[in-house]
């Protein structure tokens, strides 16, 4: 069975998520490449892991997680279906069952914000990986060029970030410490309300509830 080992190991697959990050770098994006990549994948398996889901699922959910933004190589716009066309194709030439690949194509296409819904708890376990990562070292070297939009202001501002299932599986909890020097909880929620919102529901096909803390606060 292919695993997601695999597919780190390929070649022609790290090419196009590392010209898909280019792509995004020319446009001012924050870091959407292999470690951007390999975050999802690990933190939608551990989502799955923790709520007993068999050990195929968790797989696939690191390889839904590895692939899902190979839909910025096409263009930016609508890449979590552009994406999802692309999975389909690289992981049918690798050999996957299409039972498979129908899942992980569902999840890829249903990740994004702004035409996603958790349609399976494996497209579930991917948005709020996908969500989750607000890192400061998500954010590109600009230096001297005096510009950073309100996405690097929230990102570097992030300097703790911690997602993790209670004790009793009943909550997911996304924890930040938000250094207030470079951006403002407030602006966090200004670009980051509708990927809460989607969180939820995600955290709801679970069967979780999900919760935002901030600076010790608890906000959602």
């Amino acid at each position: 069975m292919l695993t997601f080992q695999d597919l780190k190991d390929n070649s022609d697959i790290k090419a196009y998520i590392l010209q898909a990050d280019e792509a995004l770098r020319s446009l001012g994006y924050t870091e959407h490449g292999v470690a951007h990549a390999t975050i999802v994948a690990q933190t939608a398996a551990y989502l799955l892991q923790t709520l007993d889901y068999s050990a195929r699922e968790i797989e696939l959910a690191k390889i839904a997680g590895y692939l899902h933004d190979l839909g910025n190589l096409i263009n930016r716009v609508d890449h979590s279906q552009s994406g999802a066309l692309l999975a389909m194709h690289l992981l049918k030439n690798q050999g996957m069952p299409p039972s498979e690949i129908a899942k992980i194509a569902c999840a890829i296409g249903n990740h994004d914000e702004g035409t996603g819904t958790p349609v399976s708890p494996l497209a579930a376990a991917l948005i709020l990986a996908d969500k989750s990562d607000v890192r400061r070292s998500r954010v590109r070297d600009r230096r001297g060029s005096g510009y950073y939009d309100i996405h690097d202001r929230v990102n570097y501002s992030v300097t703790q970030n911690d997602l993790k299932i209670n004790a009793e599986k009943t909550a997911v909890r996304l924890t930040l410490t938000i250094d207030s020097e470079h951006s403002s909880i407030m602006e966090y929620f200004q670009i980051f309300t509708e990927r809460m919102v989607l969180c939820r529901e995600a955290a709801k096909k679970l069967n979780l509830k999900f919760e935002l803390v901030i600076n010790g606060q608890r906000l959602v």
